[in-house]
């Protein structure tokens, strides 16, 4: 299925307000598509799924990768994309802990970490692709 028939609206183009879209998108998804009730504490993907052993922490790493990837096709430099990849390494490390972990997993938002970067950066090269957060 395509995109646009499972009701969302992500961009498919190259161009840097498309690529935005999809990291912010990504964001939302890994680190934030729900609010646990009573806590009121956003969580996502990333710490859900960070509850299966390994495979959980596998497939966490690979998402997170994916907007590593993105920021690569923005071409941030290199030194931007490490930071972004040492995130994503040090939370698939420490969350494949038990427990303490899944704790980590819970607070540590590598990703949301990444989106800060790769704001920063657009705001500051590509300010034309800037959105006013609600």
């Amino acid at each position: 299925m395509r995109p646009d028939q499972l009701g969302i609206d992500l961009p498919l183009g190259k161009d840097v307000h498309s690529i935005r879209r999809r990291i912010e998108a990504m964001e939302v998804v890994l680190e934030r598509s729900f609010v646990i009730p009573g806590i009121n504490r956003p969580v996502g993907l990333d710490s859900i799924i960070g509850l299966v052993p390994v495979v959980g922490d596998i497939i966490a790493m690979g998402m997170g990768a994916y907007i590593v990837w993105e920021a690569r096709n923005l071409n941030l430099p290199k030194w931007k994309l490490l930071r972004m990849a040492s995130n994503v390494a040090f939370d698939t490390a420490v969350g494949a802990v038990p427990v303490v972990g899944d704790v980590f997993d819970f607070m540590f938002r590598s990703n949301t970490r990444n989106l800060r970067i790769v704001k920063k950066h657009l705001d500051k090269h590509h300010p034309e692709t800037r959105v006013i957060d609600q």
